[in-house]
């Protein structure tokens, strides 16, 4: 195998759609907070090596169920990498997100490692659980926290940037795992969107997602030197109504991975609308 289809491989275990997301947004959200260079970059760097740990540790710990249910898109079933790689570059990435996370102090550094541990949790035995939404919910909960943190004084982020990032988070959990709910359940996979069955998770997933918009417009609506009002309500009528075609899909299209993206571009509007939120953004 060459090196460039390991590279390849090893950028599509990732899952490089989150992953880019996730890292994008926060970088946005610290420059719209007025984080300093170096505290940006030190930030960014860790949640991009703390997304690759999660993103390399799924594939990993998922390999023997992937091969299960065949899946071709993914890496080690087409044996473009193999399952000791994908678990050695998911420890690495952790190491390092480790190191750069405590660069930007021991308390956000901690914050963001508990979040990152949170997330594992979920590939090593949560998702086939019940509670399969509490690691999104806690992960993308604490993000704020993590990003609010690493500014000077370390202040705490709002309640309802928490509360936005949180319900957005889980959302896009229920929305994401619609396509293979199929593929999950032969393989004995039964978290919570798996339990209650794809109409009712295509309802749960839209519902969440507009919770997380509602959070959003209400916490910016007044925020100082941040959007008019008019364009926050915009922003938000927009995100809702692509939450809300994020459900149909789900239910009318069941392998499409459409209403992810859709929950995807949800997250980067209320982003949007945080980066312009300014003071509001930071606890009183």
């Amino acid at each position: 195998m060459s090196t460039g289809a390991t590279v390849r491989g090893l950028v599509s275990a990732c899952h490089p759609g989150p992953t880019a997301v996730v890292t994008a947004l926060s970088a946005a959200l610290l420059l719209g907070t007025g984080a300093t260079a170096r505290t940006a970059l030190l930030a960014t760097a860790a949640v991009l090596t703390g997304q690759l740990s999660i993103g390399w540790s799924n594939d990993w710990l998922d390999a023997g169920r992937d091969a299960t249910a065949v899946r071709r898109d993914k890496p080690s079933v087409r044996g473009v990498v193999s399952v000791a790689l994908l678990r050695a570059v998911a420890v690495v990435a952790a190491v390092l997100c480790v190191a750069l996370s405590l660069a930007t102090g021991v308390r956000p550094g901690l914050v963001h490692l508990v979040a990152v541990a949170v997330a594992w949790a979920y590939n090593l035995r949560l998702k086939d659980s019940v509670w399969s939404w509490a690691p999104y919910a806690v992960s993308f909960g604490l993000l704020p926290v993590f990003l609010v943190m690493t500014l000077p004084g370390q202040p705490l982020a709002a309640a309802w940037a928490v509360g936005c990032a949180a319900f957005l988070g889980t959302g896009a959990h229920v929305a994401n795992v619609l396509p293979d709910l199929e593929d999950d359940a032969a393989t004995g996979v039964r978290g919570l969107p798996h339990r209650i069955g794809r109409r009712r998770s295509g309802q749960l997933a839209p519902a969440l997602l507009v919770v997380g918009v509602a959070f959003g417009v209400l916490g910016t609506l007044h925020a100082p030197g941040g959007l008019p009002a008019l364009g926050v309500i915009g922003v938000g009528a927009v995100a809702a109504v692509l939450a809300v075609d994020a459900g149909v899909l789900a239910v009318t299209r069941p392998r499409s991975r459409a209403p992810f993206g859709l929950s995807m571009t949800v997250a980067g509007l209320c982003v949007l609308l945080l980066v312009f939120s300014g003071s509001s953004l930071v606890s009183a």
